[in-house]
């Protein structure tokens, strides 16, 4: 049974938090799964090993940890069920996604250890939830993450300016930590990966944080939002209505944003993104998370992008249900037409703290224009994979009304029964 020797203090329960993380090939998931095993072999333990986002257990750690039972010869000690791993001695291995799920956080409550994996994906609002239900005395949390933002909660945990919870360890840990990495064709992978991009292998092996592209767009706004508190849990006004903006796509990504006009705030409450998927796709996606009642805008190309052999966009939305409207094209320069709304409308705009939305903003972290390196000029936005979702976002910033302006629309619009005809949109 060999572990780096990195991870020698997961034998000494003497912590509350142990927090790992670094690039890859520092043999992180593998070794916490080892030293789980060992110790669940050896004594009765609970063990919750949890992920953000679970869509099923093949999304898990399960395999894994089977799979150290079987290199290290304890099948006799241990039991594969469907959904958990049991132990002979009474202890079990359970496996959750903790993302609008309460019965994982149920789970939780009697656990002697629980197991964070890919700890950069969970939400602020999932840590809040799960540090205080780990009640039992001398239970332990275990994060392993490759460092992706600063600002992401489990970063702003553990290596913020704040400092760490008390009776914490923090441990980076890397390829340069795991004596098994040389000779691998893991090697070989990241010194290409060097020569190819030293700044992106950095990040990818060496652990460090993704660095702001050159020529971002959003790069100070998402500053600002992060530390004015702009990203949190965000509630539904069920009262107005909730828009989702589209960016459609064939061969590349479509991107939906969703969200509310509040007053004079944009409330951003929920993100979808796909590639390759037919329009159906997306259609499940609004009704399964609640979402089937959101008035639908999308680009002009609505009304005419075959995304199927159903036809326009626009046609197949409004034939399943839904109430929807393509958007005018905004002419030459739409692209930085959107790109100056979005930057004029940020200090309004309010991000619900999800994982969902996590992916949304690495993307428009990430949109930034494109050079002519000879010239030295810009050229215009970069299409690549986080345009689609920068170009949804813009759409739903060059769409916004001021309520002054929209109250100016609906008197212009009142009509002969001198009702209010505002429409929401």
């Amino acid at each position: 049974m060999e572990i780096p020797g990195a991870f020698r203090d997961l034998f000494d329960p003497q912590y509350r938090d142990y927090a790992y993380y670094g690039g890859r090939g520092g043999a992180k998931s593998h070794s916490i799964a080892g030293a789980l095993v060992i110790q669940a072999a050896a004594n009765p333990m609970r063990i919750v090993c949890a992920r953000e986002i679970q869509e099923s257990l093949k999304d898990s750690v399960k395999q894994l940890i089977e799979d150290k039972i079987s290199d290290y010869g304890l099948e006799d000690h241990f039991e594969a069920l469907r959904d958990e791993t049991r132990a002979k001695n009474g202890g079990r291995f359970a496996y959750k996604g903790m993302w609008r799920n309460p019965d994982a956080l149920k789970s939780l409550e009697g656990a002697d250890v629980f197991w964070g994996e890919e700890a950069n994906r969970f939400s602020g609002r999932s840590i809040r939830l799960i540090r205080p239900t780990m009640r039992k005395p001398g239970s332990r949390m275990i994060w392993s993450w490759n460092p992706e933002f600063d600002h992401d909660p489990i970063d702003k945990l553990f290596r913020g300016p704040a400092g760490p919870p008390p009776n914490s360890l923090i441990r980076e840990v890397s390829y340069k930590d795991n004596p098994f990495f040389a000779g691998t064709p893991l090697q070989a992978e990241m010194e290409h990966d060097y020569r190819a991009n030293a700044s992106m292998a950095e990040h990818v092996w060496g652990g460090a944080y993704v660095q702001a592209m050159e020529g971002a767009y959003y790069a100070s706004q998402l500053r600002d939002a992060r530390e004015e508190g702009r990203i949190t849990p965000l509630a539904v006004d069920p009262i107005l209505p909730v828009r989702a903006y589209w960016d459609l796509g064939y061969r590349d990504a479509t991107a939906i944003w969703l969200c509310q006009f509040v007053g004079r705030e944009v409330r951003v409450l929920d993100y979808i993104e796909g590639r390759g998927q037919q329009l159906g796709y997306y259609m499940a996606a609004l009704n399964d998370r609640g979402w089937g009642r959101a008035h639908q805008f999308l680009p002009h190309d609505g009304k005419n992008i075959t995304v199927t052999s159903s036809g326009a966009a626009e046609h197949q939305l409004r034939v399943a249900g839904f109430t929807v409207q393509s958007i005018p094209n905004q002419g030459k320069g739409a692209a930085l037409q959107r790109v100056q709304a979005a930057r004029r409308l940020f200090p309004s705009i309010w991000f619900n703290d999800t994982p969902t939305i996590a992916g949304g903003l690495k993307a428009l972290a990430a949109y930034h224009e494109r050079q002519d390196e000879n010239r030295n000029v810009g050229l215009g936005p970069e299409h690549d994979w986080a345009s689609d979702p920068a170009d949804a976002f813009g759409l739903m910033c060059i769409h916004y009304r001021d309520p002054q302006s929209m109250y100016d629309d609906a008197e212009e619009r009142h009509d002969d029964a001198g009702r209010n005809s505002v429409t929401g949109y």
